[in-house]
């Protein structure tokens, strides 16, 4: 039977995390999800993932986290790396960094599910390797029995995530965008049977400016003077796509855009949540 994948875009601070808590087991149950993968790197106080935090997010129901270029922002995100499978990291870092890039994990189906989580260069870290040849050869480690792949490419130009979708299709289930915050109406099955969207979106506070407070990063473009990005606190949502996947050949059969409200009380928002050994939040 075919499989139903929930993936969630980008969790920001407290506000990202209560409007999932709120909203995921709900859409667990009455849409039937077998598996949620849900990108972590913005966690913890807007920037970066703790133990802690890491622990609520999973047991909301997400089965999976991904991150991106704020993986290392906390140190503490080590100790996960050590101790839990469920937590991948871009494979394309320099050699060296903690983590892996691929997980194998089981959905509520029994069905195994390997997902990737890569990064790509343009406007990015100039030190992340070729994308490109990353995911080429992540693919080729993925088991001959795991038919079922979720890719997050983490990137902030359009163009390089849609050229990922093409490189990608067929060769794995589900391709999704994410960093960017902002949610595209792009998404479709590819020729090949990959299902792909440039930018699942956020799951957080959307009177913002992805994410954060509208008036500190106004000050912030219009002076040019530096200000704290405090993450914002209102107009909470959760935002991503579902895909029907085929486990047998792996490849999807629909997909389609998840975009709910939660209550305005998932907007709250600590000063000091998730600030641990590297620092609050800051940049965009």
């Amino acid at each position: 039977m075919p499989i139903n994948i929930l993936c969630l875009g980008d969790i920001v601070g407290k506000p990202g995390r209560l409007a999932v808590a709120e909203l995921l087991p709900k859409v667990i149950k009455e849409r039937n999800v077998d598996l949620v993968v849900a990108n972590a790197e913005n966690c913890a106080g807007g920037s970066g993932l703790t133990p802690p935090i890491f622990e609520k997010i999973m047991r909301t129901g997400v089965d999976c986290c991904t991150l991106g270029d704020h993986s290392f922002r906390k140190r503490e995100v080590i100790g996960i790396f050590e101790q839990s499978e469920r937590l991948v990291r871009p494979v394309n870092f320099p050699v060296g960094a903690p983590g892996k890039g691929m997980a194998i994990v089981t959905s509520r189906s029994g069905v195994k599910v390997a997902v990737l989580n890569v990064m790509g260069r343009l406007h990015m870290n100039p030190q992340m390797d070729d994308p490109w040849r990353a995911v080429d050869q992540l693919l080729a480690e993925v088991p001959k029995d795991v038919k079922v792949k979720v890719l997050d490419f983490h990137a902030e130009v359009s163009s390089e995530k849609i050229a990922m979708g093409w490189h990608i299709d067929g060769r794995v289930s589900v391709c999704v965008g994410t960093h960017t915050h902002t949610p595209t109406a792009d998404q479709r099955v590819l020729p090949q049977g990959t299902a792909f969207v440039s930018d699942l979106g956020m799951c957080g506070p959307y009177d913002s400016i992805l994410g954060r407070r509208k008036d500190r990063v106004l000050k912030f473009l219009t002076t040019g003077l530096p200000h704290f990005f405090e993450v914002a606190t209102g107009d909470p949502w959760i935002r991503g796509i579902l895909a029907n996947v085929d486990e047998v050949s792996g490849l999807a059969l629909s997909i389609e855009r998840v975009d709910l409200k939660a209550t305005e009380q998932a907007g709250a928002y600590d000063a000091d949540d998730g600030k641990g050994q590297g620092g609050g939040g800051g940049d965009l």
